[in-house]
């Protein structure tokens, strides 16, 4: 176990960091309290429907309800969306056809998105006549001459961003740096597609990346934008001509939006973003309080506990396999649900490496709650997420087996 006084010094060393995000948390609950009472959402709107779901107010006004939060022209929020990955899935083979050319400027995107983008055999979108190319980041930033050269000989139809930092030893892209690569690719004449992977992104800042330029962001229900009550789901938002192709993938071109039910109603979806400010503020402070007490016990993180993440994860380098698999043992054991369950590494669906992942969770694998996982290979790293309540993340760090 670790020592409490230390924690509760590092809580106090941490103090003005606090406030920056729950004044951040304040202006963000008070957009979405404003979009609530704008879209005037009522006790009915969380009544569901079943079969073609045709005149379903719940769902309607929910999608209009995300595109005020977000800022955008048009939403779609979608328990029929099952994962992050299917989010981002849907946008791209909504947007891209046959001869098109992504481009992804933040490096290769998350293991998940691999066997979309180039699996064999699988209708990838590779299989559909699909080109994919990507420039890497350079130490954390986009590399500005290296996509410049990129657009003198090609013209992509998609420029894709990966928000957070996947597997990757690097912070997430701030809603700053998303501003400034946004103005710089449209000042190289691109006016295409710029879309975000916004997953462990949202309400991190006081903006979203449509707010900045961005045409289309996806993400899923089940981390920062549910509040951890979302039982499952995803969402799209953007420019209405890019939202209206993605739907066409959601269901089909000819229904597009107009079908869709859920019978077992809308009310989480709704009550788990009211709560998300909060529920993100609780992640964000967990985050930073793991970071300066492992540093103090002289293991490396990121991002700096200087600093405000950009967004719900946080790094730990363990440069030692049994370290690592102890650590997320020890996050399992100090959930809320599953906590006589001892995880070990297995060859999880959609990624290269064996995986451990901690995750006792009410709702399966939503990792705004507190959870874990790593890839079981050097350096050893260890991706710690959410924590839906600040208290939670330092009973679970005061147990830590280190």
């Amino acid at each position: 176990m670790i020592d409490l006084n230390l924690i509760n010094n590092c809580e106090k060393q941490l103090k003005p960091l606090f406030e920056k995000a729950e004044e951040i948390a304040l202006f963000n609950q008070e957009k979405v309290l404003n979009a609530f009472q704008d879209n005037k959402i009522a006790l009915r709107h969380f009544t569901g429907t079943t079969g073609y779901g045709y005149g379903d107010e719940g769902k309607e006004t929910l999608n209009k309800l995300f595109a005020d939060v977000f800022k955008a022209e048009k939403a779609i929020c979608s328990p029929n969306i099952v994962s992050g990955t299917h989010a981002l899935a849907l946008c791209l083979y909504g947007v891209l056809r046959q001869g098109d050319l992504m481009y992804s400027i933040s490096g290769t995107p998350y293991d998940t998105l691999t066997e979309v983008i180039y699996g064999k055999d699988n209708g990838s979108l590779e299989e559909y006549g699909v080109k994919f190319a990507s420039t890497p980041l350079v130490n954390g930033e986009f590399d500005k001459p290296a996509i410049k050269e990129f657009f003198k000989t090609n013209k992509p139809k998609m420029v894709y961003i990966q928000r957070s930092r996947g597997y990757d030893w690097r912070n997430a892209i701030s809603i700053d740096q998303i501003e400034d690569i946004v103005n710089f690719v449209k000042g190289l004449g691109f006016d295409g597609c710029i879309m975000l992977d916004n997953c462990y992104g949202e309400f991190i800042d006081k903006r979203e990346p449509i707010e900045v330029g961005a045409n289309l962001a996806a993400g899923s229900l089940i981390k920062n934008i549910g509040g951890g009550i979302a039982p499952t789901g995803g969402y799209v938002v953007g420019d209405e001509k890019y939202v209206n192709m993605v739907q066409n993938r959601v269901t089909a071109p000819s229904i597009s939006g107009e079908v869709g039910s859920y019978a077992l109603g809308y009310q989480y979806f709704y009550q788990g973003i009211f709560i998300a400010p909060h529920t993100v503020l609780q992640a964000v402070k967990g985050s930073l309080l793991f970071g300066a007490v492992l540093n103090e016990l002289g293991y490396e993180t990121s991002p700096s506990i200087n600093e405000l993440p950009n967004d719900i994860i946080r790094a730990i380098k363990f440069n030692d396999e049994k370290k690592l698999i102890s650590f997320i043992q020890t996050i399992q054991e100090n959930s809320p649900v599953d906590s006589n369950l001892t995880v070990l590494p297995w060859d999880m669906p959609g990624y290269e490496d064996n995986v451990i992942m901690a995750a006792g969770c009410f709702v399966q694998g939503a990792s705004i709650e507190l959870s874990a996982d790593a890839p079981v290979k050097p350096p050893y790293i260890a991706y710690l997420q959410g924590g839906i309540t600040y208290e939670h993340c330092k009973i679970a760090l005061k147990n830590m087996k280190l």
